[in-house]
């Protein structure tokens, strides 16, 4: 359906840019537009790929089994369905981590993987269970202390203090994250 909502959108921009004659605008701007992604995206991928290997180091290094046990005890009460040893609650204090660290893309394979396994204790249903909602409206808020790619990206347009909006970032986060655990308990409660 979005698909469709997408496609329609595009093909009436189009229609309007022939009706009107600016086509010429509008091919400049798709390929400007698509030469400003492939930079940004270069861009973004250094960074990605520094706090990836950072992340990596923090592992080998046990850092991230520390904080995963630190975070434990708080992931178990969110999650109380899921048993503390089942590989899914790896994979949700795997995805969180990432998240706190701003690497969305990186916590996306792991919020996959955790929903894969979350689904197996759900019995295979089609329907998400409790611990699917919970982790899909606490990934979809992801508390967050350091702002990576939203700083990148500011550091390539050239900000002058790319990192100010770090505080700004936490309390918006915060606040994201506590309003989902709190839909997610009054809904769950109903």
């Amino acid at each position: 359906m979005v698909n469709l909502i997408w496609v329609s959108i595009f093909l009436i921009g189009l229609f309007y840019a022939m009706a009107n004659g600016t086509m010429e605008e509008v091919n400049k701007a798709i390929f400007q537009g698509a030469e400003e992604g492939v930079t940004v995206s270069l861009g973004l991928i250094s960074v990605l790929v520094f706090w990836l290997g950072l992340m990596r180091i923090a592992q080998e290094a046990g850092i991230l089994d520390k904080l995963a046990k630190l975070f434990k005890p708080v992931v178990k009460k969110i999650f109380p369905e899921v048993p503390a040893d089942h590989p899914a609650m790896g994979y949700i204090l795997s995805n969180m981590i990432a998240n706190v660290f701003g690497l969305g893309n990186a916590a996306t394979p792991m919020g996959i993987k955790a929903m894969q396994e979350l689904k197996k204790l759900n019995g295979m249903k089609d329907s998400a269970s409790r611990s699917m909602v919970t982790l899909l409206a606490i990934n979809t808020s992801s508390l967050t202390l350091i702002p990576t790619t939203v700083i990148a990206i500011r550091m390539k347009y050239g900000s002058v203090s790319p990192t100010e909006i770090v505080g700004t970032t936490i309390a918006a986060t915060a606040c994201g994250t506590i309003a989902a655990l709190l839909i997610d308990r009054y809904f769950n409660r109903r």
